[in-house]
C-alpha cells in the first residue's frame, strides 16, 4: 500500500497505554524496516508512557478507556493533524480504542495501516478489531494462529520472546509484589483473597491502581513508576497480578512466572472476560500460572517461586505493510 506522496518514511505507532503499549514496544524491534529514528509513538501521558518512551519522539493524545467512543472521536483531530503532516508512511497499532481514531483516518489519506490484536484474544478479535474489519485496507493480524483467516493473518506472538524454565531450588518467599494494573475497575476481590492466602511474613507491594483499599490494612500504591515497579519485580520472589497483558509482560521480562489472576466481567471488574484468555494461553505455554480469585492457595506461591522465564530470539513480525527490511 503507497505511503503519501511528501512522507519522510516514518511509522507512526499507536496504542492505549497499558498492556497495549507494553504489547508494542515490546513488538517494534521485530517490525521489518521500522529503526528507533524512524518511528513516532502515540499514546497517553502516564507515568508508565514517560518511563517506557524515555528518548523517543513521542505525541500524546487524550486519553481514552475501553469503548470510550466520546475520546476516541475527540482524538480524530490530533490523528488527522499527525497524518496529514506528510511525515508518515505507515500506521501501527496494537488499539484499543486509539486505534479507531488513527487507522481508518490513515487509509482515508492514502497512508498504509496494519492493526495487531492483542495477545489476550486468543479466542477472535475485540470490538476495535471487529469494527477495523468494515476499513477496507487497513491489514489485520492475530497474535494466534487458531483463528487465522484471509481477512486475519498470523504475524507472531509478543509471546515468541520468552521460554520457561525449572529452577533447581525453590526460593524462600520473602518479597511479593502484586500488580492490578491502572485500568479503571476495581479487583477488591483478589486483594481480599491475597491477605488469606499471602505467605506469612513476606514483604509485599501492592500496586492497586483503581482499587479501593482505604479500609484494608496494608500499604498501597496507585500507580508506580515503571523503572520503580520493575525494580520491585526484579526483587520479588513471587509476583501475583492481574492478568493483563502489561502486567504479564513485566513479569516476563524480569524471568519471573507470575501468578495471574484474571478479572471477571460478572463482578464488574472489566469489560468483559478477555484476562481468561490471556491467562489461559501464558498457563499453556508454561510462562505462567493461572487461578481464579476462588481457586488460589498458599502452594500456589511455591509453585511460582520454582519457575523461572528466559527471553528468547523471536522472529520478525509478518507485516506486509512494514517496510522492507
Amino acid at each position: 500500500m503507497p505511503g503519501t506522496s511528501t512522507s519522510t518514511g516514518r511509522t507512526l505507532l499507536v496504542a492505549s497505554t497499558g498492556g497495549h503499549l507494553e504489547q508494542l514496544h515490546a513488538l517494534a524491534p521485530r517490525i521489518p524496516g521500522v529503526t528507533p529514528d524512524a518511528r513516532t509513538w502515540v499514546t497517553f501521558d502516564t507515568p508508565q508512557s514517560r518511563s517506557l518512551l524515555a528518548g523517543e519522539e513521542v505525541v500524546h493524545v487524550r486519553y481514552t478507556a475501553p469503548r470510550d467512543w466520546r475520546n476516541a472521536s475527540r482524538n480524530l483531530v490530533p490523528a488527522a493533524r499527525l497524518l496529514a503532516s506528510g511525515r508518515y508512511d505507515q500506521v501501527i497499532s496494537t488499539g484499543s480504542a486509539i486505534a479507531l481514531s488513527f487507522l481508518p483516518l490513515a487509509r482515508a489519506m492514502g497512508i498504509s495501516a496494519a492493526y495487531v490484536e492483542s495477545a489476550a484474544r486468543s479466542e477472535g478479535p475485540s470490538l476495535t478489531g471487529r469494527a477495523l474489519m468494515r476499513i477496507p485496507g487497513v491489514e489485520l493480524g492475530t497474535q494466534h494462529g487458531s483463528w487465522a483467516s484471509e481477512r486475519w493473518s498470523y504475524v507472531g506472538s509478543v509471546l515468541d520472546s520468552y521460554a520457561p524454565v525449572d529452577r533447581p531450588q525453590v526460593p524462600a518467599i520473602r518479597r511479593v509484589v502484586v500488580m492490578l494494573g491502572t485500568i479503571p475497575y476495581s479487583f477488591r476481590r483478589l486483594v481480599l483473597r491475597l491477605l488469606d492466602v499471602l505467605p506469612p511474613g513476606a514483604n509485599v507491594t501492592w500496586q492497586t491502581g483503581a482499587t479501593d483499599i482505604s479500609e484494608l490494612p496494608l500499604r498501597a500504591r496507585g500507580e508506580m513508576p515503571r523503572e520503580e515497579l520493575h525494580a520491585a519485580i526484579e526483587e520479588a520472589d513471587v509476583v501475583v497480578a492481574h492478568a493483563g497483558t502489561g502486567s504479564a509482560l513485566a513479569a516476563l521480562d524480569a524471568g519471573k512466572c507470575a501468578l495471574l489472576v484474571p478479572r471477571e466481567h460478572a463482578h464488574g471488574e472489566h469489560v468483559d472476560d478477555h484476562q481468561r484468555q490471556i491467562a489461559a494461553d501464558l498457563a499453556t505455554r508454561g510462562l505462567a500460572l493461572s487461578r481464579t480469585v476462588s481457586e488460589l492457595t498458599p502452594s500456589d506461591f511455591s509453585t511460582a517461586a520454582g519457575l523461572s522465564i528466559r527471553q528468547v530470539d523471536a522472529p520478525p513480525l509478518r507485516l506486509t505493510t512494514a517496510h522492507s527490511a
